[in-house]
């Protein structure tokens, strides 16, 4: 139960880049389509049983032949620039009465995952996300980002057209980022991980 390595890579301070589905499943399909475009390869998945419920059972010739549950699983590649770990989530572990990902469930998905950096040696950790404004669709999105560390600030000013959550007009400083891109986040700084979340902006009326 937990964590199934199909192998163990040997990578160098590599950086995790995590995926949930979201608002506009907007971080996901970011995660996603780089992990495509670097052709990252698996090496490990959480076993989904004991946080969802499956999504289908699989018949063949008659047989049932397995229960199929969403994937969680873990992707790594090497360029010039630096190791990656990527890691997909097809669903994010939420109660019943919440639109969101949290409680106990949601708590171990993350220290799982957590697991997986901490093994490699991470050097930090991002999630990705959406970011709800009133911008129109015809307009140049920006990057909200919020770091879990101080030392981040000014890294992060740096980038073009991104902007700190807690700068944002009407915020007052302050901000909340629902489901697991935030409680991640906040796993990542209590166990020593420098961690940003990145969510990029979407039309309120999408």
């Amino acid at each position: 139960m937990g964590i199934v390595f199909y192998k163990k890579p040997k990578l160098v301070n590599p950086a995790m880049i995590v995926g949930w589905p979201g608002i506009g499943n907007i971080g996901l399909t970011a995660v996603d389509t780089l992990r495509s475009m670097l052709n990252a390869e698996l090496f490990a998945e959480i076993e989904s049983w004991q946080f969802f419920y499956p999504r289908k059972v699989v018949i063949k010739s008659g047989l049932l032949e397995e229960l199929e549950f969403p994937a969680n699983k873990f992707y790594f590649q090497k360029t010039n620039n630096g190791h990656f770990i990527f890691f997909i989530g097809d669903e994010q572990p939420k109660k019943q009465s919440s639109e969101y990902a949290e409680g106990e469930d949601a708590y171990r998905m993350a220290n799982l995952v957590l697991d997986v950096a901490e093994e490699f040696g991470c050097r930090r950790v991002y999630t990705s996300g959406a970011a709800v404004a009133l911008i129109h669709h015809s307009m140049k999105s920006r990057v909200w980002a919020v770091p879990n560390t101080e030392t981040l600030i000014e890294e992060v000013k740096r980038y073009h057209n991104t902007i700190l959550m807690s700068e944002i007009e009407g915020k007052g400083e302050r901000g909340f980022i629902s489901g697991l891109n935030g409680l991640l986040l906040g796993v990542a700084k209590k166990r020593g991980f420098e961690g940003v979340c990145l969510m990029g902006e979407i039309p309120i009326y999408l």
